[in-house]
Parts: structure tokens; C-alpha cells; sequence
């Protein structure tokens, strides 16, 4: 049996901090408010849904998570965020529409009373958007001490002990990691500089890691994912975590595809597209935008089918993916997939998918988590990439150089059996001996 870490108790209030208090992080809010009512269940969220087997089948244990590790209580959470738009979440949520007037109504105090902070936007990075609660300063550097700022008197004015942040803002244009992203020291330096090659995202990481305060990326921005925030990240002790929350069509890749390869059936192509229309499909239908967006979904396929290892079948694939704007659809994304696959003596086959999906609906729960988890890691004494949380993402960020992990079930394994490991529990390999 692995010694357990020395996991400090979750006690006092934790403090969710969301860049964007737009659909994604308002149906959050929402949904943690409710259920602390008795209003709703958390449907979708491991840390209050889900149970873990701890031992062999036969000793019959099989806790909660949340009463197997010392997770953060939902009341003792407290929301907070920046947004360029919306003033509070309310009006947030109302006007992204995820969620109906009948289920806010009785969460509209506490919804207006979450204040969303001025944020630091720049249009260049998301064209389609206009910002209008924006901070101004003398140079990037500026900014992120004023993001520091935030942190620190939200964490005083609330009261929290501790704190974590969840990126649930935009989609940014297209980037490559450049000579800024490489050294603290490199970054730092374009920060005082306005190096162009900044994104905003990277300004909230920044200010995050700087203040102690574990961050996820929930967007397939270049954020986490940098040498210089992974290095800030294992210099001040903190835990990251990204990136692209995985809620419709690559949730079902992740599904789908490895039971194909767990069944050795071939496959010729997967055509995916979507329609929607919310903030995401407006910023999205920018094709820099979607650049970032379509490099986080083609990832997945590759690395689940290993094509270098099965070249007879998954070797020549065509793998294509669409998002198109259609304001009419408003937040419930319809995902199309064509899929080809062939079997026994190259016979084909065909597979249609119409996921017809709330796209917040699948987000909200993810963000839950993850805070609750970063928390729970960083008061376990663990820093720098999260691997284990490889579940939650669509283009998961791996730790020590080697390729991601896409396939949903191993992600799941990977997740429960860090768990165990934490609390001093053998892992469950599921072999014939147990």
C-alpha cells in the first residue's frame, strides 16, 4: 500500500475566480447555488456524483469522492470573476440564455450580488467581441500587477482562505509559443516591454501563478501550456491544469473512437461539424480563432488511434472539423460526425452521430471540479502539471515531454487511481486478481 500525503483539511472558504463570467461560468455559478439550496442536483460532477472502489471487489467499498478525499464544501465556495461585458452574473446569464427566468429567479440575489471585475481585454485577440469593462494601464506589466491587485483584495473582501482560477473567457487567435514564452525572466521582460506576443490569458496566468492561486485553462488558448508559466508554476508551488474543456463533439471522440481500436475495427475518415450560436460561435466564427479552436479538436483522434502502431487501420484517415455561426441555436450546439470505419475483409460501415448538446449545460460541472481538485492538489503539496486531470480537457497538457492522453476511460483511471494513491489506497488495475 503507497504511504498517503499529508493533505492539510479543506477548512475556511474557497474563493472560484473566472476570466469570463459569460455562459459557461454563469451556468456554473448558478448550479452550485441551487444545489447548496436543494434546488438542483450536480449532475455531470465527479466531485459530488461520483463513487470510487477502493480494495478488491469483494471487501464491497465503494465511498463518494467527496467523502473519500477532503474536498472543498459547496458552501464554503464563493464566486468571482472579470468580465468585459456583463457588470454581475446575473445579467450575464440572462443574456447568454443558457439557463431558464424559472431557475434563476431564485438565485437572482446572489447572482447580482457576484460582481464581475473590469477585465483585461484586447480585441486584436478576439475580433468579434467588443469589450466595454475594460482596464487601461501603462504597459501589460501594468496590468497584471492591477489582475494581481484583484486577486489579493477579493481574497480579503471574501474572506477565503484559499483560492483557484478558471479561465471561462474566449477563444483567442491562433498563436505559437515565441522567444517571450521560453524564461519567467523572458516574460516578465515582455510584460514591461508590450511585447505583441502576450495574450490576455497569459496576462491571468501570470497573475494566478504569481499570487499562489492554481489555474485551469478551460479554452485552447496558449496559456498554461508555456515553459515559462510551467516553470512559474513549480517555482511558487502551485498546481495547473488545461486546456479546452471537453463537453460535446470531442467528448464523443473521446467515447467513440477508442472503442473502436479496443475492437481493432478500421476506420477511413470522421467528418465532424457544428452549429452554434452563443458568444463561443460568434468569436469562433473568426477564422483565427477557429484555427485554435480546430488544433485543439484534430489532437484527439491520433493520439487515441496511434496510427503509427496500427497503420493498417487508422494510417490514412481523413479527419475534418467544421464550426459554423448560427445565432438561432443560441448555447445548444448541434455536433454532426461522419464516421467511416471498415471491418472483417475491408467491408465498410457507417456511423452517424447528431449530438444535440448544451454546451454550457456539459461546461458548468467541469469547472466545479476542476477547482475543487486544484485545490485538493495544492493543499496535497503537489505543483506544476496536473496530468491526472487529463480527463476534463480536450487537448489534455501533459507532464515530462510525452504525448497526451485522449482516451477517456485510461484519462478516468489515471484520475480515481491518483485519488487512491493520495489517500494511501492500493490503485485498481481491474486484473484477474482483484
Amino acid at each position: 500500500m503507497p504511504e498517503p500525503l499529508q493533505i492539510a483539511p479543506a477548512s475556511g472558504r474557497l474563493g472560484i475566480l473566472t476570466p469570463g463570467m459569460g455562459a459557461v461560468a454563469s451556468t456554473a455559478y448558478a448550479g452550485v447555488l441551487a444545489a447548496r439550496q436543494g434546488l438542483a442536483v450536480p449532475v455531470g460532477s465527479l466531485t459530488q456524483m461520483a463513487h470510487i472502489r477502493l480494495g478488491r471487489r469483494e471487501e464491497g467499498r465503494n465511498p463518494m469522492i467527496k467523502d473519500f478525499v477532503p474536498l472543498a464544501g459547496l458552501d464554503d465556495v464563493v464566486f468571482g470573476g472579470w468580465d468585459p461585458i456583463s457588470p454581475n452574473a446575473l445579467e450575464a446569464a440572462r443574456t447568454a440564455g443558457v439557463l431558464e427566468e424559472r431557475d434563476l429567479a431564485p438565485l437572482s440575489g446572489e447572482l447580482e450580488g457576484i460582481n464581475a471585475m473590469p477585465a483585461v481585454f484586447d480585441q486584436r485577440w478576439v475580433k468579434r467581441l467588443d469589450g466595454v469593462r475594460v482596464k487601461t494601464g501603462e504597459s501589460k506589466w501594468d496590468l497584471a500587477q492591477q489582475l494581481i491587485a484583484d486577486i489579493e483584495r477579493f481574497r480579503t473582501e471574501n474572506e477565503c482562505d484559499r483560492l483557484v482560477m478558471v479561465w471561462c473567457g474566449s477563444t483567442e487567435a491562433y498563436q505559437e509559443p515565441s522567444a517571450v514564452h521560453q524564461t519567467i525572466e523572458a516574460f516578465e521582460a515582455g510584460l514591461r516591454a508590450d511585447d505583441d506576443n502576450i495574450s490576455p490569458s497569459q496576462l491571468y496566468v501570470y497573475a494566478s501563478l504569481a499570487s499562489g492561486v492554481p489555474f485551469a485553462n478551460g479554452a485552447p488558448n496558449l496559456s498554461t501550456d508555456l515553459p515559462c508559466m510551467e516553470e512559474l508554476a513549480v517555482r511558487n508551488g502551485v498546481p495547473i491544469t488545461g486546456k479546452d474543456f471537453k463537453t460535446g463533439q470531442t467528448l464523443m471522440k473521446t467515447i467513440l473512437a477508442p472503442g473502436f481500436k479496443a475492437r481493432m475495427l478500421g476506420m477511413r475518415g470522421w467528418y465532424s461539424t457544428n452549429i452554434l450560436g452563443n458568444r463561443d460561435g460568434e468569436v469562433l466564427d473568426d477564422p483565427e480563432n477557429f484555427k485554435t479552436k480546430e488544433v485543439s479538436k484534430l489532437g484527439v483522434l491520433d493520439t487515441i488511434l496511434q496510427p503509427d502502431v496500427y497503420p493498417e487501420l487508422y494510417g490514412n484517415i481523413d479527419h475534418v472539423v467544421r464550426i459554423n455561426y448560427y445565432p438561432p441555436r443560441g448555447d445548444n450546439k448541434e455536433g454532426w460526425d461522419a464516421i467511416d470505419i471498415y471491418g472483417w475483409m475491408g467491408y465498410p460501415m457507417q456511423i452517424k452521430v447528431d449530438f444535440l448538446c448544451r454546451d454550457s449545460i456539459l461546461a458548468a460541472p467541469i469547472v466545479l471540479d476542476l477547482a475543487l481538485f486544484l485545490d485538493l492538489a495544492q493543499r496535497a503539496g503537489q505543483s506544476g502539471v496536473q496530468e491526472w486531470l487529463s480527463f476534463y480537457w480536450k487537448s489534455p497538457q501533459p507532464a515530462g515531454g510525452v504525448a497526451p492522453e485522449h482516451d477517456i476511460f485510461i484519462q478516468q483511471t489515471k484520475l480515481k487511481n491518483t485519488l487512491r494513491e493520495w489517500m494511501g489506497e492500493a490503485a485498481v488495475t481491474h486484473s484477474e486478481a482483484e
